[in-house]
């Protein structure tokens, strides 16, 4: 974390501004707000804010311009566009990506490369790190203000090395710091699949994911719950979009119900 001044310190302070639109209690960046409506975003990304809500989710998280932040597994950059450019000035940002060898990972990796690649003079020095099977120190430990991954928990579980992740991230946190999690959500009424095959975890199991690990639960949010998402595609959580693996099949019907229903945990590494 880079030494700040009194000067830089009272600058952030004056970013935060109170807003009905996140709560009665909620507290927007005005930094943030423009790294959002940043002209230069990728218009695709841009489409499903709606869906995703990037400044009520990161608010949640705790997020500030201060931070040292570690993203896992960025995929395409949806997220990297917002919180490069946020964090450039005062802050630190890392991103740990999936190792190689894996095809379709590697062509992510490279699609991220590729999108932040013209962009440097304004998302400032982005860190990179590895995260995979025999890969698990994304940051040096007690480093990290807050860790935040987003739809990934089911891959790790497929890999059979989500209790790895978890574990990696409570090094890496500094005592007190948050991690930020968004999953697909599965049903509660059936029994988890330790694979995830179909994309989606439920609620509970990874609670109990993160509190084996040492985190404490501190927060819930429903800001990407969507009720019209039965779980029961015959592709899993890809057959809705922005995926819509079954192409032309029914797709007014999977648009319709929209993004899957995701949860959003935070939890904290206790101080002691």
């Amino acid at each position: 974390m880079r030494h700040l001044s009194r000067a830089a310190v009272a600058f952030a302070a004056l970013l935060l501004i109170t807003t009905p639109s996140f709560g009665a209690h909620a507290t927007v960046d005005k930094a943030l707000a423009a790294a959002i409506a940043n002209p230069n975003r990728t218009p695709t990304f841009v489409a499903r804010d709606g869906a995703r809500h990037p400044a009520e989710e990161l608010s949640f998280f705790g997020l500030n311009a201060m931070q040292n932040v570690v993203e896992l597994w960025p995929g395409g950059g949806y997220w990297t566009e917002i919180i490069a450019p946020y964090l450039a000035t005062y802050g630190h940002y890392t991103v740990a990506l999936p190792t190689p060898g894996d095809a379709e990972e590697d062509i992510v990796v490279k699609k991220w490369h590729d999108r932040i690649a013209p962009h440097k003079d304004t998302y400032g020095t982005i860190a990179e790190t590895r995260l995979g099977a025999g890969h698990f120190d994304i940051a040096p430990p007690n480093s990290a203000d807050l860790i935040i991954t987003f739809r990934n928990l089911h891959n790790w579980m497929g890999a059979g090395y989500a209790e790895d992740v978890f574990k990696a991230c409570l090094r890496a946190l500094k005592p007190g710091g948050i991690l930020g999690i968004e999953a697909h959500r599965g049903r509660s009424d059936k029994p988890q699949d330790p694979k995830a095959a179909s994309g989606y975890v439920r609620e509970d199991y990874a609670i109990e994911l993160a509190k084996q690990a040492g985190f404490q639960l501190v927060g819930k949010s429903e800001i990407n719950a969507n009720p019209k998402d039965t779980k029961n595609w015959p592709d899993g959580v890809w057959t809705l979009p922005p995926t819509l693996t079954l192409g032309d099949k029914n797709r007014a019907k999977y648009v319709a119900i929209g993004e899957a229903d995701n949860f959003v945990l935070k939890f904290r590494k206790p101080k002691k």
